[in-house]
């Protein structure tokens, strides 16, 4: 699977979670709320520490077909951009 890694300070954000310190399955259960919560096109920032959400949230795009814009990780850390289809 190819994956487009884009720069997250370069993309323009309308809502962000801070799913530091959560485990599976929250961060995706707590992404989804907020996606509920945006319009179609709207773009959700995520921040997570589970160093399964990566895994997570590529399948979590692909079964509900809202784009994974990008994924960065710096240290522990992850940023995911997901936009609401």
């Amino acid at each position: 699977m190819s994956e487009t890694v884009l720069d997250t300070e370069m993309i323009e954000f309308h809502k962000e979670l801070d799913a530091r310190g959560l485990n599976c399955p929250l961060p995706i259960l707590k992404a989804k709320k907020a996606l509920a919560e945006l319009e179609s096109g709207q773009v959700l920032r995520i921040m997570a520490t589970d160093p399964g959400s990566v895994r997570d949230f590529q399948a979590f795009a692909k079964q509900t077909g809202n784009p994974l814009l990008s994924h960065v990780q710096h240290g522990r850390e992850f940023t995911f951009l997901m936009q609401r289809k």
